[in-house]
């Protein structure tokens, strides 16, 4: 017996002629035009440029400075000793210098290259961590787009077709209105039946137009997200369903066990993973807090002078200096008065936070994963009961058409007949658009969610005529 799909009612509606837009072509559409892949976009680079700066940390930085303006000057020295060639020693000799006012310039340049740094060597694994986190961070606003691309997509078919089956309800009661008033004209009927029609004629234009409504919120929903008119949007369709979700996830393979599914999460999930680098960049954090962290030693070289220029206390004076200096220079904190022992306790403290976030995060993906996978392992014998249940109804349905046709059967037994049909159909409906979110958020649950995964679903998509009533 051919599988029944929910497809089926555009068919029924004349839309099969139309080229249906599928899941995959809606999330190339949202990649190409969402803002939030920009961002995505923009976080990539940004965590590129930190691998540069990581890979630039050690190199050697040169710094200059120059300075100009008016400037004085007063130096005295007592006790000097002083000699001159041809006369003997002098001592206790006194020098004075003034310069109350002139000109001046100063000037200097440093080159420095670390040799030695603790805290830059964590700085740079920072960075690093950083950059892979910013990945993460990315990879993550794509994940949580695909899936909200194929929400909104399965909600626009779930309305579309459910107003589909309104509308095949709707001709069907219709009908049964015109064949309640012929019958009433002919004396064939109780004007109790004519009633009952017009009640269910009403009844079902409302819902027909409510339907109309919901229909036009989620292709909306979706035409923002994927930047396709609403007004022109094509008709959708759903993955085929295999009426066993247990060997249907992706490519007709089977489901694997459970905890094939926990291994994948644990090593890639992407919410597991973004708070493993956080639990990193804290441990980095705290070893740049920690004692002699902040010890450098650095190779330097220096150059710089001062000129001055002006009169002073005994006429006309002028001071110029020069100094330079090549070597090794450390920096060793011996005390900071308690400071940095208390920031390396409380970084301490908010790395085993940081533990205790990557353990809550992966237990609480771990059940995640579990209810994903069961509502997978039942949904092969929901799909099926709901298809039986379906196929019961259209039965159902052709024996009360015949025995109101000889009688047996009263119109108010040929709409229910009709309204259980529909609801079948619009129950098997809504549970295959879970089913079909349901497996792609089990494959977002173990990183394994990407465009591979939209086109296989894609590519097991098609669309069958409707089954005859």
């Amino acid at each position: 017996m051919r599988k029944i799909l929910l497809s089926a009612a555009l068919l029924a509606c004349g839309m099969g002629a139309a080229q249906a837009a599928d899941l995959h072509e809606a999330w190339l559409a949202a990649r190409q035009q969402h803002p939030d892949m920009a961002a995505a976009t923009a976080t990539r680079a940004a965590g590129e440029a930190r691998r540069v700066q990581a890979s630039r940390l050690w190199n050697p930085s040169v710094t200059a400075q120059a300075a100009a303006g008016a400037m004085g000057s007063q130096t005295s020295a007592q006790g000097a000793a002083f000699s001159m060639p041809g006369t003997p020693q002098t001592s206790g000799v006194g020098f004075d210098t003034s310069v109350r006012s002139g000109p001046g310039t100063r000037w200097g340049v440093e080159a420095r290259m670390p040799l030695y740094n603790p805290e830059r060597s964590a700085q740079g694994r920072q960075l690093l961590l950083s950059a892979d986190l910013a990945e993460l961070q990315a990879a993550s606003v794509q994940e949580q787009l695909m899936l909200r691309t194929a929400q909104q997509y399965f909600s626009a078919v779930l309305a579309q077709q459910q107003r589909a089956l309104l509308l095949r309800q709707q001709e069907a009661t219709d009908q049964a209105l015109k064949e309640a008033l012929d019958r009433f004209a002919l004396g064939d009927s109780p004007i109790t039946d004519v009633r009952e029609a017009e009640a269910r004629a009403q009844a079902n234009a409302a819902l027909v137009q409510a339907a109309d409504v919901e229909m036009q919120i989620a292709r909306q929903a979706l035409a923002q997200t994927t930047g396709w008119n609403p007004a022109q949007l094509p008709p959708l369709h759903l993955p085929a369903s295999s009426g066993n979700e247990t060997t249907a996830l992706r490519d007709g393979k089977p489901l694997a066990p459970l905890s094939h599914w926990l291994d994948l999460a644990a090593q890639d999930n992407l919410q597991v993973r973004t708070q493993a680098q956080a639990l990193a960049l804290a441990e980095q954090e705290a070893t740049k807090a920690a004692r002699f962290a902040s010890t450098k030693v650095d190779l330097v070289a220096q150059a710089g002078g001062d000129h001055l220029s002006g009169s002073g206390r005994w006429g006309s004076a002028s001071n110029s200096a020069r100094q330079y200096m090549v070597g090794v220079q450390i920096q060793v904190p011996l005390y900071t008065g308690g400071q940095l022992d208390a920031r390396h306790q409380e970084l301490l403290r908010l790395q085993d936070k940081a533990q205790a976030d990557l353990d809550s995060a992966r237990l609480a993906v771990a059940q995640q994963v579990r209810t994903s996978w069961l509502h997978l392992q039942a949904g092969g014998a929901r799909t099926q009961a709901l298809e039986s249940a379906l196929r019961a109804a259209q039965v159902r349905l052709k024996a009360t058409q015949l025995g109101r046709q000889v009688g047996d059967r009263t119109t108010l037994d040929l709409l229910q007949a009709h309204n259980d049909a529909m609801q079948s159909q619009s129950n098997l409906l809504g549970h295959q658009t879970r089913m079909a979110q349901e497996r792609l958020q089990l494959m977002a649950l173990a990183g394994q969610l990407d465009e591979a995964a939209l086109q296989a679903a894609t590519d097991t998509a098609h669309m069958l005529a409707p089954p005859t009533p």
